[in-house]
């Protein structure tokens, strides 16, 4: 017995030590991704916007910026205040102590006095300055200061502007902004944007885009899908070139296949859109992807002509999984065609549709590049699916925060589809070796 408990003790081992490879390169591939997706989430970083172009969890100050301008902010008040007399020079003077003493209060920590330093010695060997060295963390409080101190000097410099008592009044004003702009503020703001977007419409709708999307073309290419896989299953000459020729569509690139529609419903020279219109089915030639019920209808279309052919084969495989005993048996019985198709083929062939149902369900879902080419997500947001809201808010609006929260959102929906699926096709399982 001790053998044998450490026999299957080894197994057991060399068993894990063959899988950790894999283990490994899943969580490098799918968890990474999926954990910096969720920590860039909880940042307010949009890369069109200087001050929360990084992720800040505390206050910090661009030594290189702040070196750069502080001095020449001192130094362009102090030129107006040589130039003005009376009233504007005493509030001069006394804006040029104000901009002093802020620096004096950076300068009272002994790291930022030291970084200054340093940074400064590199500025004036015209050396550049390293990146480790340009931002500098800072005590919330002096930040505060700073912040509001530079604010209420260029309050102030304005009104002097506006009585025109500056000789350069553009120099100072511009020169308190720059040294503000200094300033990184944090951005970490929680699950903030999550909140955001699950209290507005426009995530809804875009989920609610996805979800019709999903149901009308996984329902049509399973069907469609499962006669193409009848017909092609039975023996008639010329079958291997019918398969071929089926392929072909699942075959081509989605951009490509795309285009291929959209030049089709054309409003001016498509050739599905003038037999459509044709028929009386649409209005116009212009309203296949220009109207929100048939653009979506369109895209439904062109899916379903892609990727039912990969329906077909998965269940042809199905098919031809089958003995052909049991047809046999259903016909010494009697059994019509039509039986035969319910109470074998169908109860056999449930396996293999559930597999491509949940892989159909789950790449519908995703859907991007299709919609993408053919409609953009237009007219007026009507086939913006889930993807495409995540794209345009990280790569048109360069929110990445958001998007990533976007990002994180449907991920969870395309875990929940598919543990439904696996739980069905787990049931199913069971059902089957039970039986």
């Amino acid at each position: 017995m001790p053998f044998k408990r450490n026999g299957r003790k080894t197994e057991s081992r060399i068993a894990y030590a063959m899988i950790l490879p894999a283990v490994l390169i899943i969580a490098l591939i799918a968890v990474w991704p999926l954990i910096r997706s969720f920590w860039i989430s909880l940042y307010d970083l949009r890369l069109n916007d200087p001050a929360r172009n990084e992720m800040h969890a505390e206050y910090s100050i661009d030594m290189e910026k702040y070196a750069n301008t502080m001095p020449f902010l001192i130094g362009a008040i102090n030129k107006e205040v040589g130039s003005a007399d009376g009233d504007a020079k005493t509030r001069l003077t006394a804006l040029a102590d104000r901009v002093r003493e802020l620096g004096e209060s950076l300068k009272s920590d002994p790291a930022f006095a030291a970084r200054e330093q340093e940074v400064n010695r590199l500025l004036d060997d015209f050396k550049p300055v390293p990146d480790p060295l340009k931002q500098l963390t800072i005590d919330d409080a002096k930040a505060e200061q700073l912040r509001a101190g530079m604010t209420e000097i260029r309050s102030e410099l304005q009104k002097l502007k506006g009585g025109g008592s500056l000789e350069r009044p553009d120099e100072a004003v511009g020169l308190t902004k720059a040294v503000q702009d200094s300033l990184a503020s944090p951005n970490f703001v929680g699950l903030a944007h999550y909140k955001a977007l699950l209290s507005g419409n426009r995530l809804w709708a875009a989920l609610s885009n996805t979800a019709l999307f999903t149901v009308l073309a996984v329902s049509l290419e399973m069907l469609i899908g499962l006669l193409i896989a009848l017909l092609i299953n039975r023996t008639f000459r010329g079958r291997g070139l019918v398969r071929a020729a089926v392929l072909i569509p699942w075959a081509t690139p989605t951009a490509v296949s795309a285009m291929i529609w959209h030049f089709l419903y054309d409003g001016q020279n498509g050739i599905v859109a003038k037999l459509f219109a044709a028929a009386g089915i649409i209005p116009n030639m212009g309203a296949m992807l220009s109207t929100r019920g048939w653009a979506m209808a369109s895209v439904v279309m062109a899916d379903v002509w892609k990727t039912a052919p990969f329906v077909a084969l998965l269940l042809l495989a199905g098919l031809q999984s089958i003995p052909d005993s049991l047809y046999e048996a259903a016909r010494v019985d009697g059994a019509s065609r039509w039986r035969q198709f319910v109470h074998v083929t169908v109860p056999m062939l449930k396996p293999a549709f559930f597999v491509a149902l949940m892989f159909r369900t789950l790449d519908a879902f995703r859907v991007f590049d299709l919609i993408y080419v053919l409609t953009g997500g237009g007219p007026a947001n009507s086939t913006e699916s889930i993807s495409i809201y995540a794209y345009k808010t990280m790569f048109s609006e360069l929110d990445f925060g958001t998007g990533s929260a976007l990002s994180v959102i449907l991920f969870v929906c395309v875990l929940l589809i598919s543990m439904v699926y696996v739980k069905l096709l787990g049931s199913d399982a069971l059902g089957r070796r039970a039986g």
